[in-house]
């Protein structure tokens, strides 16, 4: 009886093959249509960023164009330690925490009504949606003459009515008539996004809550709110993005007077009105900087926000 021998098998070859030059080609060829746009893109945003950052480290005053020279980092040192200066990035901080907060909890309780079922729902979230919609200007000018203007305004109109006193909302209370106009505007981004939020809650968990016998504030304390934290930290991030640049609230109603020019107000008249080209360059660039660690922290909730609606479906 004879041993049979059995030639070893060789394994297969599992690299994957290079990818060949046609499969490349058309690669390029889908992503081509899209180069004009990041060309222009790059074009637009990123090189007079650069050229802003450059000219942010020379002493330069449009009126003496001869005169300008390297200073390095004197600038920036000049914006974090000039009294205006600061005072402006103050104002700024406060405008910004002033305005999310009143937004996030208005939002969140004009969700929490849309989140019901109603007569006439559909027109009551058209309406409030509206503010938004507004060219940012034409609402600070709204809030200027049609509201704040002590002569024929509506605010003293109504107060006339009931016999109470016609004050000077803008010379009283400037930085609030500022974050009233702001509030009035960001409330209805905050509402959506947090009636998103509200319309992704596992209704099943809460009617079993329900069924055991918790109240609608307990509902709200230990499922809504707790499900809302993504959304309430993405509103925030997203509008503190935007305040922290407001001009046209602070250039419009109050020209940056009263003690409420903030930080973008403070460039403007460094470059417009001072001239001073290397010290409002610093401080564009300080702006710059800001919005994008907000924008970073936003990003991360956003990307946070899809990982838990991909692992939810």
């Amino acid at each position: 009886m004879t041993a049979t021998t059995t030639a070893p098998v060789a394994a297969p070859d599992v690299r994957s093959p290079a990818r060949p030059p046609s499969t490349r080609l058309r690669a390029w060829a889908t992503r081509a249509p899209l180069l004009p746009a990041l060309i222009f893109m790059i074009a637009v945003t990123q090189l007079p960023f650069v050229a802003t950052l450059v000219i942010s480290f020379f002493d330069w005053n449009a009126l003496y164009p001869d005169a300008r020279h390297f200073t390095g980092l004197s600038n920036y040192g000049d914006v974090l330690t000039d009294p205006d200066l600061r005072k402006s990035v103050w104002t700024t901080i406060l405008l910004t925490v002033a305005v999310v907060l009143a937004s996030l909890v208005l939002g969140l309780a004009l969700a929490l009504l849309l989140d019901r079922r109603f007569k006439g729902r559909g027109v009551v979230r058209t309406l409030l949606i509206a503010p938004f919609l507004v060219v940012p200007v034409a609402a600070a000018l709204l809030w200027k003459h049609v509201l704040y203007n002590p002569e024929y305004g509506l605010f003293n109109g109504l107060l006339h009515y009931v016999g109470g006193p016609q004050p000077d909302w803008i010379s009283n209370t400037p930085l609030l008539a500022v974050e009233a106009s702001l509030v009035w505007q960001w409330t209805p981004f905050m509402m959506l996004i947090l009636l998103a939020g509200l319309q992704s809650r596992d209704q099943q968990q809460i009617e079993a809550a329900r069924v055991d016998g918790a109240s609608d504030w307990q509902i709200f304390r230990h499922l809504t709110l707790p499900h809302l934290r993504r959304y309430l930290e993405l509103g925030a991030l997203l509008g503190s993005i935007y305040i922290v640049q407001n001009f046209d609230a602070v250039f419009t109603i109050t020209s940056g007077g009263l003690g409420t020019a903030n930080l973008p107000y403070t460039v403007y008249q460094s470059f417009y009105q001072a001239h001073e080209n290397g010290l409002a360059s610093a401080a564009g660039v300080l702006v710059v900087i800001g919005s994008i660690i907000i924008a970073t922290f936003a990003l991360r909730v956003v990307s946070s926000l899809f990982r838990e609606e991909v692992s939810r479906a």
